[in-house]
C-alpha cells in the first residue's frame, strides 16, 4: 500500500498486542490478553469483516490502524469505521497518523469504500482537530452500542 502503512498479518500479533494494549489502557477500555487476541486474529487472518495496519517501518511499526468494514444504504455502499487508531507517545505530533489515515483513505476509496466513520470522545479536541483537517465532519447523530 505505502511505505508508511502494511497490512498485518498473523505474523505480526506479538508487535501489535502490546501496542493495541497500551490503545486499551490509555483510553480505559477493560480488555485482557485473550480477548484481544480473539478480537484480532480473524483480521489478520484475512477476515473479509476488518483489517489491521501497521503504521511506520514494519519491522519496528510506531503504531497501527484497525478498520472494520461494512454496506450503508445510506452512503451508497461499502463503508468503514475507524475502530482503533494508535501511535505510540514519542513519534505522536509527527504527521505519521494523518499520512497513515489520508494513505488509507485513498486505498480504499480505490477499493470501492464510499463513506470512512470514526468516534472520538466529547473531550477530544486534538483528535477532532486532525480529523476535521482530513476531510470528516461532525454528524448530528448519537452512537448508541448494544454488547453481547
Amino acid at each position: 500500500m505505502s511505505q508508511i502503512l502494511h497490512l498485518a498479518t498473523t505474523a505480526d500479533t506479538d508487535k501489535l498486542e502490546p501496542m493495541i494494549a497500551a490503545y486499551h489502557a490509555l483510553e480505559g477500555i477493560h480488555s485482557d490478553e485473550d480477548h484481544r487476541r480473539s478480537a484480532i486474529t480473524p483480521l489478520l487472518e484475512g477476515s473479509p469483516h476488518g483489517a489491521i495496519w501497521l503504521i511506520g517501518p514494519k519491522m519496528s511499526p510506531v503504531g497501527y490502524i484497525a478498520v472494520s468494514f461494512g454496506w450503508s444504504i445510506e452512503m451508497g455502499g461499502l463503508d468503514g469505521f475507524i475502530d482503533e487508531l494508535w501511535i505510540r507517545e514519542k513519534v505522536r505530533g509527527r504527521g505519521m497518523g494523518s499520512e497513515a489515515v489520508l494513505t488509507l483513505i485513498k486505498s480504499l476509496k480505490g477499493a470501492g469504500l464510499m463513506a470512512l466513520h470514526l468516534e472520538i470522545g466529547p473531550d477530544n479536541t486534538r483528535a477532532e482537530t486532525l480529523y476535521r483537517r482530513l476531510g470528516f465532519t461532525h454528524r448530528a447523530f448519537n452512537m448508541m452500542t448494544w454488547t453481547a
